[in-house]
């Protein structure tokens, strides 16, 4: 189905404003929205009726209703319950998009990777040269970044040369810790927890008492201990206490939150609410450099 560039400007402003309002939309704010005389969209809005792509919604709280067709007419899938993925121009937030497709081009290049993003909202205003930023996407916090190079307005999406990008897995954190974790007893010293951490070349472990965890110590530890010339000094004196859990269970970007959040470099990763294991900032940029 072709469609004007009008007919097109007024059903991406009326899924843009349906999506944000949930609920039928006039002509008036439409026409704000795309910057053009109300008399103009509701004479379009005939058409777009005529050919099944909008609904009327009779009453004092009616307006217009977007179909499934419009949809099909924009290329783009409807999804019940969507979730917004952002947009940003230049590092600010456009208001009322989303983006509905990304596609990436030349992946076979050795050096170049371009992409094209189809976007639910206005990109008037995005020029060449500008910087993009497309995510974090729901499913695998994928994000996206780089420098536009064109915009089709008939397709209302943006080419982009790709600088950047990064994702996140969504597998468990479980799946990312030993399957025979190392715990350190709360009542070593310094010196033998030292040896622990170069016999099995990691750099922090669960403290353990009497078969429960009761904190984390680290290489840090150790060494401030050491430079602070306190050598007879044992693992419950320079341990951190206050453990911050994270559910095995929990997808892994949730993890990079609880880090920043509570500006640390260990979580405690419990099953059934049993400690089993520590997962730390290293790990998730192992994980990362892997992919």
């Amino acid at each position: 189905m072709e469609l004007t560039p009008i007919q097109k400007d007024i059903i991406i402003a009326l899924i843009n404003l349906q999506r944000q309002k949930n609920r039928a939309i006039k002509g008036e704010e439409i026409a704000d929205l795309i910057n053009r005389n109300p008399g103009t969209v509701r004479n379009q809005m005939q058409s777009l009726k005529v050919l099944g792509l909008v609904e009327g919604v009779p009453g004092p709280k009616g307006g217009y209703k977007i179909t499934s067709a419009a949809y099909e007419a924009l290329n783009v899938t409807s999804v019940e319950n969507e979730v917004i993925v952002p947009i940003y121009r230049n590092g600010i937030l456009i208001q009322g998009s989303t983006a509905a497709e990304i596609s990436f081009t030349t992946v076979r290049h050795p050096e170049l990777c371009n992409g094209m993003i189809k976007v639910l909202g206005n990109i008037r205003d995005f020029v060449e040269g500008d910087i993009v930023q497309i995510g974090p996407t729901p499913v695998n916090r994928l994000i996206v970044r780089g420098e536009v190079v064109g915009r089709d307005d008939t397709k209302n999406a943006l080419l982009f040369s790709i600088t950047e990008m990064v994702s996140l897995p969504k597998r468990p954190v479980k799946n990312y810790i030993k399957e025979d974790p190392v715990f350190v007893n709360v009542n070593a010293t310094i010196q033998e927890a030292a040896r622990i951490f170069v016999k099995n070349n990691i750099h922090g472990a669960p403290v353990e008492d009497k078969g429960k965890v009761v904190g984390v110590v680290t290489f840090t530890d150790i060494g401030n201990a050491l430079a602070s010339g306190k050598i007879s000094l044992k693992v419950r004196d320079i341990m951190t206490k206050d453990l911050i859990t994270i559910d095995g269970d929990t997808p892994l970007y949730q993890s990079v939150k609880m880090f920043n959040e509570h500006n640390v470099g260990r979580l405690i990763v419990t099953i059934d609410g049993v400690p089993k294991g520590i997962l730390s900032k290293a790990d998730v940029l192992h994980e990362l450099a892997v992919y």
